[in-house]
């Protein structure tokens, strides 16, 4: 599955680590296979399954129909 990078570092930043966020900016590139980059996600300590389960919450605001849509 692909996944933003960008949601990869809010997930970092909602856990409250700053320091992996930055590095998973300059390591990952724009949009993050999990399987190809599993190494990558390890290394930042996201486990997949994880990060899979806290998108759709995270996502929630950014669906189209909100307000301002």
């Amino acid at each position: 599955m692909q996944i933003d990078k960008q949601q990869i570092i809010e997930f970092l930043k909602n856990r409250g680590d700053s320091s992996k966020a930055g590095q998973a900016e300059s390591d990952l590139p724009e949009k993050v296979d999990t399987e190809r980059d599993s190494g990558l996600l390890d290394k930042l300590g996201v486990n997949p399954k994880d990060l899979l389960g806290k998108l759709p919450g995270g996502l929630g605001g950014k669906l189209p129909g909100g307000l301002g849509g």
